[in-house]
């Protein structure tokens, strides 16, 4: 039976609950902003210092997006709001 909105995100919440003490090491932090049911694409905010930093899509793609792929299964992509 496919997951609810309120599971994925709960879900995802879980995942970047792992993920807040590496970013916040850096002074950053990403808050999640919406989940696409149809597509599974994900929309985060990144916060702090990761606001104008070089290595923010980085973060996004390779770390982000690649472990909550992994992860949850649902999600095809990540993407900045």
């Amino acid at each position: 039976m496919p997951k609810s909105k309120e599971e994925l995100t709960t879900e995802i919440e879980r995942v970047l609950d792992i993920m807040r003490p590496g970013i916040q090491m850096h002074s950053g932090g990403v808050e999640l902003v919406d989940v696409d049911m149809e597509t599974g694409k994900v929309s985060i905010r990144l916060q702090g210092a990761c606001v104008g930093c070089p290595m923010s899509d980085m973060t996004l793609k390779m770390g982000i997006e690649e472990t909550l792929r992994e992860m949850v299964p649902e999600v095809t992509e990540v993407v900045a709001a």
